[in-house]
Parts: C-alpha cells; sequence; structure tokens
C-alpha cells in the first residue's frame, strides 16, 4: 500500500521552480511551469504534476526540450496564427498560444492558433482555465506519442490525446472540461507502474494485445479508448486537427516522453477562442449560465448520489481543500523529487507533514 505525506502548495512551487532553474530556464518561465505542475496537483489531478519533473528534467538534460526557445507567433490570416514553439517545455507556447487566440477572437469574435516543434503540455484544463479568467470560451486539442491502437488495431498509433474546453459560469462555476481518449489517463497507468499497482481490468492491453491488470506491461502495451470505437475515432480527429493540420508530427511520429530520446517530440496544439457574447450580451449569456448551474442542481439524483456536478466542479472544490490542506504526495513521488535536490543541488523539498 503506497503511503503519502502532505506538502504545501508553496512549498512544491518553490521546489519545483528552483529544480528547472537548476536546468537552464529563465526565472519567469521556471515559475509558469512550477505552477502548473503544482496546479495539477491541487485539482487532484497528480498524475501531470510534480511527479513529472524527473521526466522533464531528463529530457531538458538530453536536450530534447530546449530551455531558452525561440517562439514565434505569425498571423496567417484574419483571426488565425501559426506559433512555432523551437521545442519548448510545452507550457510556456501553449499560453502565450491562447493569449493569441483571445487576442484573435477580441476582434473577430472568434480566434484560432495552431502550435508545431511543441513538446508534453500537461494538463490541458490549465489553458481552459486562463480563458474562463479573461470571460473567454475555449477549446484545447493536441496529439500526443502513440498509445491507443486504432480500432482494429493491436499497435499503439493514436496518442491520448486530450481535449479540453471551458466556458465561463458568471457567478456560477464554470463548465470545464479535459480528458483524454483513453479509458484512463496513460499517466495514472504510469504510476501505477512506478509503484507496482496493479490496474482496474478493461484499460489496456500488453504488447501482445491481450488484455492485462499488469500496469507496467500495460505502460509498455497499449491503452483502450473510452468509449470503444467512438474513442478510437475522436483520437483520429484529435492526431489530424492538432498534428496534420498545425505541421506538427502525427500518424504515430510524436516520440514518446519516456522511451524515444533520439530527438524532440514536435507535439502539435490546436487553441480555440471565442467570445461569449456573440450572439447576446454578457449579462444575458452569464445570466443563462447561471440558471444552467441551478437546473442541474435541482435535477433529481441517482441512488447513492448526493449533488450533481457541473464538469470541472469536482477539481475546483478539490483545490480549494488543497490549498488550505496541503497536498497528499506519495512516498515514491517524495523519493524521487529527494534524489532530483541531490543530483542537482538544489534545497530539498521543505514543509512535508
Amino acid at each position: 500500500m503506497t503511503s503519502t505525506k502532505t506538502v504545501a502548495a508553496d512549498a512544491l512551487r518553490s521546489f519545483a521552480r528552483a529544480a528547472f532553474e537548476s536546468a537552464g530556464l529563465p526565472p519567469d518561465d521556471a515559475r509558469t511551469v512550477a505552477c502548473d505542475l503544482v496546479k495539477a496537483n491541487l485539482r487532484g489531478v497528480d498524475s501531470h504534476g510534480v511527479a513529472r519533473i524527473p521526466m522533464y528534467l531528463e529530457r531538458l538534460e538530453r536536450g530534447l526540450v530546449n530551455p531558452r526557445p525561440d517562439i514565434k507567433v505569425e498571423k496567417v490570416a484574419g483571426a488565425v496564427a501559426h506559433l512555432d514553439a523551437d521545442n519548448a517545455m510545452g507550457f510556456l507556447p501553449s499560453h502565450l498560444a491562447m493569449d493569441t487566440a483571445m487576442d484573435l477572437a477580441s476582434e473577430a469574435g472568434i480566434g484560432m492558433v495552431g502550435v508545431s516543434r511543441s513538446t508534453h503540455f500537461g494538463m490541458g484544463a490549465l489553458y481552459a482555465l486562463q480563458a474562463i479568467e479573461r470571460g473567454y470560451v475555449s477549446m484545447v486539442f493536441t496529439n500526443s506519442s502513440p498509445a491507443i491502437a486504432m480500432w482494429g488495431s493491436r499497435a499503439p498509433f493514436l496518442g491520448a490525446s486530450p481535449i479540453a474546453a471551458g466556458i465561463p459560469g458568471g457567478k456560477s462555476a464554470p463548465f470545464v472540461m479535459d480528458m483524454a481518449m483513453t479509458v484512463v489517463a496513460r499517466g495514472k497507468i504510469r504510476l501505477a507502474a512506478q509503484r507496482g499497482d496493479p490496474i482496474a481490468p478493461g484499460l489496456a492491453l500488453d504488447s501482445d494485445g491481450n488484455p492485462t491488470t499488469d500496469a507496467a506491461r500495460a505502460f509498455e502495451g497499449v491503452c483502450l479508448p473510452f468509449g470503444g470505437v467512438k474513442g478510437s475515432v475522436l483520437g483520429t480527429m484529435m492526431d489530424l486537427m492538432a498534428g496534420a493540420l498545425t505541421g506538427a508530427n502525427y500518424g504515430g511520429d510524436v516520440k514518446s516522453l519516456y522511451f524515444d530520446h533520439s530527438e524532440p517530440q514536435n507535439v502539435g496544439h490546436l487553441f480555440f477562442a471565442i467570445r461569449p457574447d456573440l450572439f447576446l450580451s454578457m449579462t444575458d449569456f452569464e445570466a443563462r449560465m447561471e440558471e444552467f448551474n441551478c437546473r442541474i442542481k435541482a435535477l433529481p439524483r441517482a441512488a447513492g448520489v448526493d449533488e450533481v456536478l457541473m464538469p470541472g466542479e469536482p477539481e475546483a472544490r478539490a483545490e480549494a481543500a488543497r490549498q488550505k490542506s496541503g497536498i497528499p504526495i506519495t512516498d515514491d513521488v517524495l523519493a524521487d523529487l529527494a534524489k532530483v535536490a541531490r543530483t542537482r543541488a538544489i534545497a530539498p523539498l521543505q514543509g512535508v507533514d
């Protein structure tokens, strides 16, 4: 049984920032990446949080990620821009791309930015939340390294390729969606493999195409798409829209975060921002969102359910709770972070209870 200890969010941010600065990231960029990783932990998405620090550092050390990129933005049509990420850590061009999409949308009503030569961008909800903070509706597409088989195949080809979206809620909870095309996030299978824990049936196949509950064998094999063929089709769309359309790698060519150190990933992302006052006033739109929230709260509940929640509301509540009580970090992750401190000659993680 894996045990956990509690760490304050500020302590995790400070440690992560120091780790990335030691790898050559400028202070502001290191702060952004650190805040984004801890944001995932705060929202309960621990698979995309500080557990990934050692892997990101390794890729920086190997020259697969550029710590000081020259990110270029080019407007290619009235409300469309292309961003060359120059192999930056994916968080950095992604925030810039969403800001650019919103700037375009402020004039045109909708903005779209395609990103190529990027790397893993963390939790997709980061960018939906960024748009919500400025009052925009958003959609976020990305492709990723092969993790899912095309329907009928047993070879990994499509990425887990999450889609995220956000809709401001006015005075009520916003709509925040962030989901991979897999039954469960591949990062969760990776964490289970790291800890020697089994996974539930129906999540993955081993490298021979057989169902498995062995997390290590699953991580070496393929994840199963949610909804069967429907998830496979959505994964195909993510790869074509975020990869083929933007000029990034696609069709099985995105390099693995974990297994392929031959060259940079060249991940593709696609960001959409939409002004919510295009068809009615902002006041009316917010009133409709608040009414929608009231209606779902009034729905009859299924057996054993205490409350019907807006998508994103469980994560927001987790964030509020963890800000107060601290973030639970498993002992294996704490051991990895202690090793980072030793090898990089930075101060060890503080505030571990």
